[in-house]
């Protein structure tokens, strides 16, 4: 035991248990990606087997270093290469790691491997341990023959060997978590594992390749990585500061297959099949999801569409108008509409005019008004005490802008309910083809197209005549066109009639192949 006192001798047994670690790194790596197959609940121990045999077969082999040393006599040669027996087993070890790793590659890139109708397929325990033991004995007989390279005790060897395996054996288990947590680092594994491969039959064959140059590759790729996650996690960080409801809402979106707009620094999103939720599904989940994002003004019926009476007309032209409308509640107004008296039930006022012969003011009821800025669930709220009666919607200057009943938040979320006097805003001209009203809602063609980039919070329009106008900048005449280029397609407006100063009818045309060689170009 001279050699306790001996400080050369402590320096060397830090150098090599330094050594024995770095060798050992790459089995570490191996073990992770293996015990992965495992049920959970077996990880941990075929990870302590498989580094416990790492350590017994390290010392078994120190204990015969008289044999080990033999190894490196030739066995045979073939031309003007010689093979030993370590050269042997370098290049199985070596052929063993390469298609071992390429098989694990492959089934990572394909997305296949874990994944078997629906539920997870595990290994074997005593197979995943096997090939753990394999892989053992190709590092084992490196990592030995570098010990008994340096040193020349072996009692310092095998304090070395067990100094390291312990210490591997506590960081396999944080080492296997991150390393299974994180996809890309499993792939970065792969590729030093094929990269070390390489080089033990490079070895094996006789051509060593300098063991610095595997370190430095290995370690710029494991800054690379680090640089990625970094990335990765501010990213997330930053996604996290957005409410949790718009997040949530957009990934339900994704799900529903609706096409988002390209930003910037956006990471690419995992594609959903087709066909997983039905039109009408998708409408109304992406209605519902979108209703709080809405203003009151793309849901409401607008002014100049408000059936009202006026009590300054007589009984008869009241009874036609009540009769033609297909209302049960109107306005009942002085000469204007910004002149409310009170909300008349159709069925009662036909009464008051029959026996009557005018609207008794005692029958009305309180006009429900809310401002033009209030939010839709808000709305929500004051129709549900509205009890069926239509509410009005005024500006700061006290001007009647529309009003919204129950059915108009119903169609925001199902799509269009026309009255009998009403013809649809958007009808099917033919493949990829619509005929637009001009104040059609740009929610609901933004659902029916599939596609973003129509509705803008920051601009006060909601109608497809507002967005023609923003984008033209001026009142355009009717040919005139425009294009909305998305990542998935082309969309053409092509105005087809005007009336006074607002665009009455729109033309949409689906362009997939202009959208293709944009894409290509």
């Amino acid at each position: 035991m001279e050699w306790l006192l001996d400080p050369s001798a402590w320096v060397g047994l830090l150098t090599l248990v330094i050594l024995e670690i770095v060798l050992g790194i790459d089995n570490l790596i191996f073990i992770a990606i293996l015990v992965e197959k495992l049920p959970p609940q077996l990880r941990d121990r075929a990870r302590v087997i498989g580094l416990s045999l790492a350590l017994l077969m390290r010392l078994v082999l120190l204990s015969v270093m008289s044999r080990l040393i033999q190894l490196t006599t030739p066995l045979f040669a073939v031309g003007t290469l010689s093979f030993s027996g370590r050269d042997l087993i370098l290049i199985v070890g070596g052929f063993f790691l390469l298609l071992k790793g390429t098989l694990e590659l492959h089934e990572r890139v394909e997305g296949r491997g874990s994944e078997v109708s629906g539920s997870r397929m595990h290994a074997s325990f005593w197979v995943i341990v096997t090939q753990i033991v394999i892989l053992d004995a190709v590092f084992s007989i490196d990592a030995v023959i570098t010990a008994v390279g340096m040193v020349d005790h072996l009692a310092i060897m095998m304090i070395a060997v067990t100094i390291a395996i312990g210490l591997m054996l506590v960081a396999s288990k944080p080492l296997t978590r991150f390393v299974n947590s994180h996809p890309t680092v499993v792939i970065l594994c792969l590729g030093f594992l094929l990269t070390i491969g390489f080089s033990l039959v490079a070895e094996g064959f006789g051509f060593p390749v300098p063991k610095g140059y595997l370190y430095a590759a290995i370690a710029f790729s494991v800054l690379i990585e680090t640089l990625n996650q970094v990335a990765r996690r501010n990213l997330r960080r930053v996604d996290s500061r957005r409410p949790l409801r718009e997040r949530t809402a957009e990934g339900v979106l994704r799900m529903l297959g609706k096409q988002p707009v390209a930003g910037v620094g956006q990471p690419q999103e995992q594609k959903i099949p087709a066909h997983v939720f039905e039109d009408e599904e998708r409408y109304m989940v992406s209605g519902v999801l979108t209703l709080a994002d809405r203003n009151i003004h793309s849901i409401m019926t607008p002014r100049t569409e408000v059936s009202w009476l006026s009590l300054d007309d007589g009984p008869d032209a009241l009874r036609e108008q009540i009769a033609k409308a297909p209302h049960s509640f109107f306005p009942v107004c002085r000469g204007s509409l910004d002149e409310v008296v009170g909300i008349g039930r159709a069925k009662e006022m036909i009464t008051d005019l029959l026996v009557h012969g005018k609207l008794c003011l005692t029958h009305l009821r309180d006009p429900i008004i809310v401002h033009e800025s209030i939010g839709i669930l808000h709305l929500i709220d004051t129709l549900k005490r509205s009890r069926g009666q239509l509410v009005l919607v005024t500006d700061e200057f006290g001007t009647i802008e529309g009003v919204v009943t129950p059915i108009d938040v119903f169609e925001a979320i199902a799509g269009e309910f026309p009255d009998e006097d009403e013809t649809p805003d958007i009808v099917i001209e033919g493949d990829d083809r619509w005929r637009v009203d001009g104040a059609a809602d740009l929610h609901h063609l933004e659902l029916l197209l599939n596609t973003d980039g129509l509705v803008d919070a920051e601009e006060g329009y909601s109608t497809v005549a507002g967005y023609l106008l923003e984008r033209f900048g001026h009142l355009p005449q009717p040919d005139d066109s425009c294009e909305l280029k998305q990542a998935h397609a082309t969309f053409r407006f092509t105005v087809l009639r005007v009336e006074g100063r607002r665009i009455a009818a729109v033309r949409i045309e689906r362009l997939h192949e202009q959208a293709d060689e944009n894409n290509n170009e």
